[in-house]
């Protein structure tokens, strides 16, 4: 899976989620290390993806966060 797709789909389970999603959980599904997972979020939490939570935690998106949609041309 390349990177973007990976990214995109970290947010969509992120969103859908009602509790904390572990690295693990996102690994398994993605079928990436969790290395993956936690660089992944760190791109995301760079690009100012509301992402909070870590390690031992897991991951919530904060309320509020919407993709902005797609302008083809």
């Amino acid at each position: 899976m390349r990177k973007a797709s990976r990214l995109f789909e970290i947010i969509q389970i992120l969103r859908l989620a009602r509790k904390p999603v572990t690295a693990a959980m996102i690994a398994e599904r993605l079928e990436v290390t969790m290395r993956s997972v936690y660089r992944d979020i760190a791109a995301l939490q760079a690009m100012r993806v509301p992402i909070q939570g870590g390690r031992g935690i897991g991951y919530i998106l904060r309320p509020g966060f919407d993709l902005p949609p797609l302008m083809f041309s």
